[in-house]
């Protein structure tokens, strides 16, 4: 068996992203870093990571290494907690991966209360749309709103994704409130970049509608404002405008339609044998913030939707 320090660094070296950073973390020298990762290499007779003046990148032989070195150290960080009883105190560096919006506003309020309930972590919250490689850049965990049945990951579901179709009482006073989907076509419909098709579920099914728009704009964001501020109609989920419905600056329309039920809130982790310590603190922490019923969709008729419910203020 090959020495498990090596393992370590070179753990190390994929989840910081440089030699230098790795070193630093544990407190070794960039020469005594490179050293010992060359070394691993020979000793396996091929290349684990290619490397450049600015960053390095995972060879394929590299990624399948890495991916087994994690279950590895995991199951070693298992047993040595079982034995020392480390298991209640996460420590060390949490990567986290969320969506802009959602980790903006459901994550990033309550981080101070979560590092307080861990002080001995440190954590790395990465914020963006796009569904990043866990394993190969290194992240511990990653919250999904997504469609997971058939995906490889581990998920843990956090909560529901309720996506409803709403407007501002203003728009609605202006230009009416659609009684149909076909009265959709005569609506001015907010969407972002390549959103234009909603999947929707009705007593017939599931199906897709086209929408048709005056904006054209790639953040999800400006969809959101525009529609408080009552430019339009659009598809929104609870988590994002839960807070407007219950004060009644905006309101539902079509309530029989709603966006795919499967959708849902995840936290997926890679790992297959075992979930550190570290991020079972951070998935607990989040399924007891959310709770069956979310704080966003609380005071929201979201089972039983009648038409009278979009009456306008």
């Amino acid at each position: 068996m090959g020495n498990l320090t090596d393992m370590e660094i070179f753990s190390r070296v994929v989840t910081a992203g440089s030699m230098s950073a790795a070193g630093r973390e544990m407190a070794l020298s960039p020469a005594v870093v490179s050293k010992r990762i060359r070394r691993l290499e020979e000793r396996l007779g091929a290349r684990l990571l290619q490397r450049t003046t600015r960053q390095i990148a995972l060879t394929e032989e590299g990624q399948g290494y890495y991916e087994r070195v994690v279950a590895i150290l995991a199951s070693i960080e298992e047993a040595e907690s079982y034995v020392s009883r480390r298991n209640s105190k996460p420590r060390g560096t949490l990567k986290i991966s969320a969506p802009t919006s959602f980790g903006r506003i459901h994550i990033a309020p309550y981080i101070n209360k979560f590092m307080q309930l861990n002080p001995d972590l440190n954590l790395s919250l990465i914020l963006s749309d796009d569904f990043v490689d866990i394993v190969g850049e290194g992240f511990d965990v990653a919250v999904r709103i997504a469609e997971l049945e058939n995906s490889s990951l581990i998920a843990r579901r956090l909560a529901d994704n309720h996506r409803v179709i709403c407007a501002a009482p203003d728009y609605l006073e202006r230009h009416g409130i659609p009684r149909s989907l076909e009265d959709l076509g005569r609506h001015n419909c907010l969407f972002a970049t390549n959103q234009d098709n909603w999947r929707l579920e009705g007593a017939e099914g599931p199906f897709v509608l086209r929408v048709h728009g005056n904006l054209q704009t790639n953040s999800s964001e400006v969809v959101r404002e525009c529609l408080i501020s009552g430019l339009g109609i659009a598809l929104r989920s609870t988590w994002d405008v839960g807070e407007q419905l219950q004060s009644g600056d905006l309101k539902i329309v079509l309530p029989q339609y709603r966006a795919s039920r499967r959708v849902g809130v995840y936290a997926v982790y890679p790992s297959r044998r075992f979930l550190p310590v570290k991020v079972r603190a951070f998935i607990d922490f989040l399924a007891d913030l959310y709770g069956p019923e979310p704080y966003w969709d609380r005071g929201l008729d979201l089972e039983d939707l009648t038409q009278e419910s979009v009456a306008v203020a």
